[in-house]
C-alpha cells in the first residue's frame, strides 16, 4: 500500500531584536523555514529590522507573516494584557500595514498572521480578544490566513469572518491534556533535548499526534511547526529537524 503522502510548513519567530540588539538568527533560519512570523514593533523588532528581514525572506521566496502582539517590548509580549477591543484591532491592523510597506517593498507580501506570546494563548480561549484580532485583520484591507493553536477560539471567529485558519504545533513545546500548550512559567515548559524536539517533531507530523504532560498522546492535525528561533543552537536544531523529517519522506512547503 503506498504510503500517504504528507507535506508540512515550518516557521520561525524573526526580525526579534531591536536597533543593535538581536536575538534570532535570522538568516540562518530563514535558510530553512518556509514560512516567517515577522516581529512588527510591538514585542520587538524596529522598522529597519522589519525591512532587513523582509528583503531576505523574499529573496528566499519564504512566505512573509505579520507576528502581531501585545504592545510590550519590555516583557516580550509575554505578559497578560487587558486592551479594549476596539484598540486591539487597531494596533493588529497597524502592525500588518507596517509589515506590509517592508515587504511589498522587497517584491512580497504579508500572506498571514501569527499573534505572538500572551495575545497568542489569550485568543485560545478568550472570543473577545480573538474577535478583535479578526476584526484587525479584516480592517488591514486583506482576507489573511490566521496561525495558531488547532481547537481554539480564534479557529472559530477567523471561521465565521471568512478566513482561513491555519493550525499549526511547537516543535520544542510541552503540551496539556486539553491541547493547549504548558505555560513557559511551569517547568518543562520548553523542550532543552534536542533529541526530543525531533522525536516530537516527526511524531506530530507523521503520525499527528503529540505526548502531552500526562504521558498520554492526543490527536493534533495542523499544517505548520513552529521552531522556535530564541533558543540556544536553533538553526542547527531547525536543520536537523528539516532534515529528518524529509528523511521521512514529509515535503517541506509554504501552507499559502
Amino acid at each position: 500500500m503506498a504510503r500517504e503522502s504528507v507535506s508540512i510548513d515550518l516557521n520561525a519567530d524573526l526580525a526579534e531584536g531591536f536597533g543593535r540588539w538581536r536575538l534570532t538568527d535570522d538568516e540562518g533560519l530563514l535558510d530553512v523555514v518556509t514560512s516567517a512570523n515577522v516581529a512588527c514593533g510591538f514585542h520587538a523588532g524596529d522598522p529597519s529590522t522589519m525591512r532587513r528581514v523582509c528583503e531576505s525572506a523574499a529573496a528566499r521566496g519564504v512566505r512573509i507573516g505579520a507576528q502581531v502582539s501585545y504592545r510590550d517590548l519590555a516583557g516580550f509580549g509575554r505578559r497578560a494584557m487587558d486592551v479594549p477591543p476596539r484598540e486591539l484591532a487597531d494596533e493588529v491592523a497597524y502592525q500588518i500595514g507596517a509589515l506590509r510597506v517592508f515587504a511589498q517593498a522587497a517584491g512580497s507580501d504579508v500572506t498571514y498572521v501569527k499573534p505572538h506570546g500572551a495575545l497568542y494563548n489569550r485568543i485560545v480561549w478568550d472570543k473577545t480578544q480573538a474577535g478583535a484580532v479578526v476584526k484587525g485583520i479584516l480592517l488591514s484591507g486583506g482576507g489573511l490566513p490566521v496561525l495558531g493553536l488547532p481547537l481554539s477560539a480564534v479557529r472559530d471567529v477567523a471561521a465565521a469572518a471568512g478566513l482561513i485558519f491555519v493550525g499549526e504545533a511547537f516543535a520544542d513545546r510541552a503540551y496539556q491534556p486539553d491541547g493547549t500548550l504548558l505555560p513557559r512559567t511551569e517547568a518543562g515548559a520548553v523542550l532543552d533535548d534536542a533529541d526530543a524536539v525531533v522525536q516530537q517533531s516527526v511524531m506530530i507530523v507523521t503520525q499527528h499526534t503529540v505526548h502531552t504532560t500526562s504521558g498520554d498522546p492526543i490527536p493534533v492535525q495542523v499544517r505548520s511547526l513552529c521552531l522556535h528561533g530564541d533558543t540556544p543552537g536553533a538553526v542547527d536544531l531547525a536543520i536537523r529537524v528539516r532534515s529528518e523529517l524529509q528523511d521521512q519522506n514529509v515535503t517541506i512547503r509554504p501552507f499559502v
